[in-house]
């Protein structure tokens, strides 16, 4: 009798396990759809940097060598801005894609959706690094220009955004190992 009593409690702890693993995929889906919000709003707007004194210096609005308002270091700094530029879009991408895999692998639930989970897990470290590369290298081509007030509301978008995608790609990893 006592062993009827435990078979029949375990499909009760299975349901409550897949209850909680479904919640924490629905849950890094959702917070990894908002790092790519948060994330795509900061790369195109730009405007990371806000000083009194001097006009904003933005991730897409750099001066011309030759303008009357960009000095020679400007425009320096505006060449290499291309990188900055380049790393940052190019992670929202490579996240946006993450995302998609994320959603597939809990929509179609097939032999293949373990892989597709794990693939999308694995963009979205990809697009911490490309991002939080990209966000950096802002921070060090402008840490003579800027002090820490200095920053816009968009710019710490950006910050959270890269913040996320490591945490939801991690905490991706972490889940698929260990529901495996």
């Amino acid at each position: 009798m006592a062993a009827i009593g435990v078979q029949a409690q375990k499909p009760h702890h299975h349901h409550r396990n897949m209850f909680f693993e479904m919640f924490l995929r629905v849950l890094i889906t959702v917070s990894s759809a908002l790092a790519i919000i948060l994330s795509s709003i900061s790369v195109c707007d730009g405007q990371w940097i806000s000083t009194p004194e001097e006009t904003v210096f933005g991730v897409w609005d750099t001066c011309q060598k030759g303008s009357i308002q960009c000095s020679e270091e400007m425009a320096w700094l505006s060449q290499h801005m291309v990188l900055v530029r380049t790393t940052v879009s190019l992670a929202v991408v490579v996240a946006i894609f993450g995302l998609q895999l994320l959603m597939v692998s809990q929509l179609c639930e097939d032999g293949h959706s373990h892989k597709k989970w794990n693939m999308g897990s694995v963009l979205l470290v990809i697009s911490f690094f490309l991002s939080s590369t990209g966000t950096l290298t802002y921070i060090i081509l402008l840490k003579d220009f800027t002090g820490l007030g200095s920053f816009t509301l968009l710019f710490w978008c950006q910050f959270v955004g890269v913040f996320l995608f490591f945490l939801n790609g991690i905490s991706g990893i972490y889940l698929s190992r260990l529901t495996a």
